[in-house]
């Protein structure tokens, strides 16, 4: 199975993806790993890093889908691109896909998370409120999962796992 975490930064993402990883024994992979490992190598962050790292994540997602694993991809998934992205990959290797689109439904809540949290990957930078609040992330055009990112993880992991088990419709 390919399960994909989707949302804006400071939402519980993350935190939601490593939680149901731990939970189903999945490989767990973050974009944000892949490039802050770029620019500890030396590289300017740019657009290209952050579309590195979207594909080093979609390459190891794929060695990790014909080795039988359930793969976790935990990123923003803001535009098309990346979406279809995920989805030829699930096509290709004949796995169910699952998304899970992770929103914060307080404002305050959200930005309050997004202004205390502390870099999780250094040296990537965490987004400033203004970065989050501005970045391009598009409505999904096929069904998902969506959780609200201020109940807690014990809540939303349970909805989560129910909706893996579900069979995927057509348009996932």
């Amino acid at each position: 199975m390919l399960l994909i975490f989707s949302g804006l930064p400071g939402t519980g993402k993350s935190a939601l993806a490593r939680a149901v990883s731990e939970r189903i024994g999945a490989v767990w992979l973050r974009v944000d790993t892949l490039e802050a490992s770029m620019l500890k190598a030396g590289l300017a962050r740019s657009f290209e890093t952050g579309l590195a790292a979207y594909l080093g994540v979609e390459d190891i997602a794929e060695e990790e889908l014909r080795l039988g694993h359930t793969v976790v991809v935990d990123a923003v998934n803001g535009v098309e691109e990346g979406r279809q992205m995920w989805r030829q990959l699930a096509a290709r290797t004949q796995v169910p896909r699952f998304v899970v689109e992770v929103f914060i439904s307080d404002t305050i809540e959200h930005r309050r998370r997004v202004e205390s949290r502390t870099a999780s990957t250094p040296p990537l930078p965490k987004p400033t409120w203004d970065e989050v609040i501005t970045r391009e992330y598009l409505p999904w055009n096929e069904p998902v999962l969506s959780v609200d990112g201020v109940q807690p993880i014990d809540v939303n992991v349970p909805k989560i796992l129910s909706y893996c088990r579900t069979p995927p419709s057509p348009a996932r």
